[in-house]
């Protein structure tokens, strides 16, 4: 297969206002549809599966087949026709069976593919899977020496996908009410596969109907092809789409825009579309800029932020933040670098616009792992790529978003409706009810003030506190050593490594 070299020159749709030269392609969607915490993904995806009819093709950082989906049968119950499995790795397989021309693909990241053993009942999932003539997993090893494949994308029939954040893996389960001590995230059995408890867990993905879905399923078929797996032709076209009947669309004939990034590999080349996207959405912000992120290390966004904000009439941005991350090495990477970072841009921000706030719930954070961005409720933009460096240019990415101010998209329902999801999410993290926050901001002027006047209650957003960090943490971050932007930069020797980057002319200066 040729390498899929970008296709912005010529998917870019025209100049001016609304205007993208970033981006990959541009699509029309029928329907769209953002998914707010992985308990409703988990649930609209059985719904999803049980609608296919030529293809299920499942890309992702993780799977793991213990985990509960939806209603369905027990493992030890009598196998049934018409009762569906609940757990993933016999879902599929009763899918199969079900539909003898459905084709099944799965596509993992090999990373960690040794701890599948340490998964009790999975290796047996892998095995039926294994031996079965329409299901074929496979673990990804088609990137360079330090690089992730981070995208997490479901393709159905060609005519229904998905591309955001949620993994279908254990320790994602969660409900928006984010309960301090949700009995399901901690009794085995319900919607986890082990006695590990974990917290409260916030994730977003997006449902996409229509042409945007099969041009996601070329990048999902160039993947499986990138991996070793055999060729997939395209589905036949359809009427019938996996779109949930019962789920209402929030948009509906609307543009897609969807964005990627991947490592230069074996005669592919670098794509760096994600990173170009955040500088232009960012650069683009006049009123303000909501985002949900898993981390804050990225050069090149502090920079476009830094440069925004320096502006005499800034916008206004909030960043909901993990209060730290998930693991020891990535705590050394990550929150040592939005530190480092979060100091530099306050230099360079005199009227304090910009503002780091964690979720709680009681005494317990809530963790962060949505990649969310919103400027002016005229950009909605979800994917699996984070503020870091990794997804700028080294891990594979992949995006979505709709730009109201794009000829197809310019009605008022677009933006209003992006507007009800920023309310919907400053809701759920503020426990208010979305039909509130309207009158809220409007009294009280700015989304910080708001956050801010709400009483310290069970559900609330908390400042992130800078503290100032020792020089040691201050070389680990300069250096991004443990987060690069390219393969080539885990080998880049020390001395040649510095505080100071240079983007468009602009220059930081971390303190």
């Amino acid at each position: 297969m040729e390498p899929n070299v970008p296709e912005a020159a010529a998917q870019s749709g025209g100049e001016g206002r609304g205007a993208c030269s970033s981006a990959w392609r541009f699509e029309m969607a029928s329907r769209a549809h953002v998914v707010i915490d992985a308990a409703a993904y988990f649930s609209l995806m059985q719904e999803a599966m049980l609608r296919a009819r030529q293809r299920i093709l499942l890309i992702g950082w993780d799977f793991d087949t213990r985990v509960r989906l939806g209603p369905g049968r027990r493992w030890w119950n009598r196998p049934s026709r018409k009762r569906h499995p609940a757990r993933l790795g016999p879902f599929v397989v009763w899918l199969a069976n079900r539909n003898r021309v459905l084709q099944i693909r799965v596509l993992k990241w090999n990373f960690g593919a040794l701890k599948f053993v340490f998964r009790g009942t999975m290796v047996f999932d892998l095995i039926r899977w294994f031996f079965h003539s329409s299901i074929d997993f496979k673990f990804d090893s088609a990137h360079p020496l330090g690089c992730s494949h981070h995208q997490k994308i479901a393709v159905i029939d060609d005519n229904f996908a998905v591309c955001g954040g949620i993994d279908m893996t254990t320790e994602r389960w969660d409900t928006p009410d984010h309960r301090e001590h949700d009995p399901r995230r901690f009794k085995p059995g319900l919607v986890k596969p082990s006695h590990r408890t974990y917290g409260p867990w916030h994730d977003i993905t997006m449902l996409l109907e229509g042409d945007v879905a099969r041009a996601l399923g070329t990048l999902g078929r160039d993947r499986w092809q990138r991996a070793g797996g055999s060729p997939l032709e395209p589905c036949v076209p359809q009427h019938t789409s996996a779109w949930p009947p019962a789920l209402k669309a929030e948009f509906r004939d609307v543009e897609i825009g969807i964005a990627r990034t991947s490592a230069g590999w074996n005669g592919y080349p670098e794509v760096r579309e994600v990173e170009e996207l955040f500088a232009e959405h960012i650069a683009g912000a006049r009123q303000f800029i909501y985002a949900e992120t898993q981390y804050f290390a990225s050069r090149r966004v502090a920079e476009a932020l830094a440069m925004c904000l320096s502006r005499p009439d800034p916008p206004e941005v909030i960043l909901v933040n993990a209060l730290t991350a998930d693991g020891w090495l990535a705590q050394a990477a990550m929150d040592i670098a939005r530190v480092r970072l979060l100091h530099a841009i306050n230099d360079k921000d005199p009227q304090c616009r910009l503002r780091v706030f964690v979720p709680y719930t009681g005494a317990k954070p809530i963790y962060v792992h949505s990649k969310l961005m919103i400027v002016d409720d005229e950009i909605l933009r979800v994917g699996s790529a984070n503020m870091n460096n990794r997804s700028m240019g080294l891990d594979t990415e992949a995006d979505v978003f709709i730009d109201a101010r794009r000829p197809a998209n310019d009605r008022p329902e677009v933006r209003e409706t992006i507007t009800a999801l920023r309310h919907r999410l400053l809701a759920e993290h503020c426990g208010i009810e979305a039909s509130a926050v309207r009158a809220l901001l409007a009294e009280h002027g700015s989304m910080a003030a708001m956050i801010e006047s709400r009483p310290r209650t069970s559900k609330r957003l908390e400042p992130f506190r800078l503290r100032p960090l020792n020089d040691t943490e201050k070389a680990v971050a300069d250096s991004a050593l443990l987060d690069p932007e390219r393969s080539s930069d885990l080998f880049e020797p020390m001395s040649r490594r510095t505080g100071l980057f240079r983007r468009g002319g602009f220059l930081l200066r971390p303190r």
